[in-house]
């Protein structure tokens, strides 16, 4: 009996290591793409206007579609190839004795032929308007029948191309390991053996100067599993990263990507600006967005993820029409949910070049990045779609020491961000632990008042239904180390994605709220305030009908949260709906440096005779 006890808690154990996943299906793998069967029908057709894009510099443009079939179905539908040519000769046979597939890779978006086009069925004619990216090759477009599980390929499009696919495209900023340095980082098709990457760069209005960039790629063998290395699989293109150094603070600088080729000629993008970070401690007015979970979404409607749209480009939109407003951004994990179809990483740094291209995007790992079975991550289940984290480590720039060890800490001004990495273990004794521990205790909060926790996973609270269920109304384990962390150092705010909803708890230590006020504190708050921000855009996951004590505020919609420092003594949190960009939840902290010092519940060494 006592055996059979033992080997059940492993079991259980085991199954709570699997944590909570948020999460749906990838639209691409819907699509039984090696079941395809070529079928043309010579009275089909499906044409392509205009056959060359960006011709005046644009990496995004609207391609028509006419198309036209014998016997048409409600279940026809439009896929877009890129590159344009799909044809067999890329597949191979999974065993000397069989033939290879028809087709072996997966659109990089589709739409049905009836979309916009209400008797399709009955007609057999109709058309259609899909946005383009630059992606580094040329595109058709492919009208198949029989649904997305039995598909027959019945035309074929002609080629569509933007003027140059290699064009140095989607610049994204990033802090560096110093408050005055900034990272660029950007993608184009050229090698370093063609083209040396720079960046072109100084303070607006005077002189500028060159800083060159590393080049990294990854090719199929650095993925790890299925469907990135099989059907998701698209090449990625170079990844360029410059690092632009000795920044004043809290200055203006215009900078522009350029390309330098052996002949002497040069590939330039637009110009951008940004606005340098703040010396550590500097006291001026400093504005963060945080938020999880955000995914992609496409303007022409196809793609449909789990009924996202329109909460990731709602919130998109909001964050580029208050710009002027935003300081830095934190995406904290579950960032494209591309989950192995590497396309889908180029169609989200494009939904974001207005953003990230003028204020650094700062991201935190989630599941949905790097949890993959034998690769070293804290889960094993197959959330990243055989990614291990490989995309986001070389897409983005993070101030890390090592990039698969996606946890570190930034400053900015009044704020000290400590983010973790919860896809990899934190518990005491891990050498994560003792990296958020260096990072909580070395901040100064005489200078640096503001001490802000950020991870993925709900490591401290959340009454998202999914956990409930757990009975842990956390990660398990979430808490049980670093909840005393937290009080010692005292955290003002700990902010989590990762459950599709809004919810703020009070003050918290050891499930007790250690402060009883909801919307204006003042002085000490003898504990941590929790977040979940994870409603940026992915389908909105239920709460429990379970009410509890620390739960002040939830929302079931799709929103960000916004933290605006006006000094060291004054913190406004605002929580805005994506829909609109009105503030449905707040709170104020107004406090003194010796409110901070002063001790509470676990926050001070014990008392000696010396005292």
């Amino acid at each position: 009996m006592g055996t059979l006890i033992a080997l059940l808690s492993i079991v259980l154990t085991l199954v709570s290591l699997q944590g909570v996943t948020c999460h749906g299906e990838q639209p691409l793998s819907r699509i039984a793409i090696h079941n395809v069967v070529l079928a043309i029908d010579i009275h089909a057709s499906i044409t392509a206007t205009p056959s060359v894009l960006g011709v005046n510099g644009q990496n995004k443009e609207w391609v028509s579609l006419e198309y036209s079939v014998s016997n048409s179905s409600a279940d026809d539908w439009i896929g877009v190839f890129s590159p344009g040519n799909f044809s067999a000769s890329s597949c191979s046979p999974e065993n000397p004795r069989t033939f290879p597939p028809f087709l072996c890779t997966s659109p990089i978006k589709y739409q049905y032929a009836s979309y916009s086009n209400p008797h399709y069925k009955d007609t057999g004619k109709g058309s259609l308007k899909l946005q383009l990216i630059n992606q580094r090759s040329d595109f058709s477009f492919a009208l198949f029948s029989g649904g997305l599980f039995s598909p027959k390929l019945v035309a074929v499009s002609n080629i569509v191309a933007f003027a140059n696919p290699n064009a140095p495209v989607y610049p994204r900023l990033a802090q560096g390991k110093t408050w005055n340095e900034m990272t660029v980082t950007w993608t184009s098709g050229y090698a370093i053996n063609e083209a040396e990457p720079f960046v072109e760069w100084g303070p607006k209005g005077g002189q500028q100067g060159h800083s060159p960039a590393g080049t990294l790629t990854f090719d199929r063998s650095s993925m790890c599993g299925a469907p990135a290395r099989t059907v998701g699989w698209r090449d990625p293109g170079f990844i360029h990263t410059s690092f632009l150094k000795e920044l004043w603070p809290n200055t203006m600088y215009t900078y522009k990507l350029g390309h330098r080729f052996l002949n002497g000629t040069y590939m330039w993008n637009q110009m951008h600006q940004f606005k340098s970070s703040p010396y550590p401690g500097q006291n001026s007015v400093q504005r963060v967005v945080i938020f999880g979970d955000m995914g992609k979404d496409e303007a022409d409607g196809s793609n449909e993820y789990n009924q996202f749209q329109p909460g990731a480009l709602n919130t998109t939109n909001q964050l580029i029409n208050d710009l002027e407003n935003i300081d830095i951004v934190f995406h904290i994990g579950d960032i494209c949910y591309a989950n192995g179809y590497i396309s889908q990483w180029d169609q989200f740094t494009s939904q974001i070049e207005p953003i990230a291209s003028t204020i650094p995007y700062m991201l935190a790992s989630g599941n949905h990045e790097r949890d993959w079975p034998g690769t070293g991550s804290f889960y094993g289940n197959m959330d990243s779609g055989g990614e291990c984290g490989v995309l986001v480590q070389n897409m983005f720039y993070v101030p890390t020491v090592n990039r698969d060890k996606f946890w570190y800490s930034t400053d900015y001004g009044m704020f000290r961000f400590c983010i973790a990495d919860t896809e990899h273990d934190w518990r005491q004794g891990t050498e994560q632990y003792n990296f958020i521990e260096q990072c909580l205790a070395s901040v100064d909060r005489q200078k640096q008042p503001w001490l802000i926790f950020l991870a993925h996973r709900v490591l401290g609270y959340s009454s998202d239904a999914s956990y409930a269920d757990e009975g842990s109304f956390a990660e398990p384990m979430g808490r049980e180390s670093l909840q005393k962390l937290w009080q010692k150092y005292k955290v003002d705010i700990a902010i989590f994605g990762h459950v599709h909803n809004y919810e703020r708890t009070c003050p918290i230590y050891q499930n007790i709220c250690t402060n009883n006020e909801k919307h204006f504190y003042k002085g000490a708050l003898n504990g941590t305030i929790h977040v979940a921000a994870g409603g940026a855009g992915a389908s909105l996951s239920e709460f429990t009908p379970i009410q509890t004590k620390w739960s002040i505020f939830r929302d079931y919609d799709h929103g960000f949260v916004k933290l605006t420092a006006f000094d060291h003594s004054n913190l406004l949190f605002e929580y805005k709906k994506s829909r609109d960009g009105k503030v449905y939840d707040s709170f104020r902290i107004s406090r003194d440096y010796r409110d901070i010092l002063a001790c509470t519940v676990d926050s001070c060494p014990s008392m000696t005779l010396a005292s």
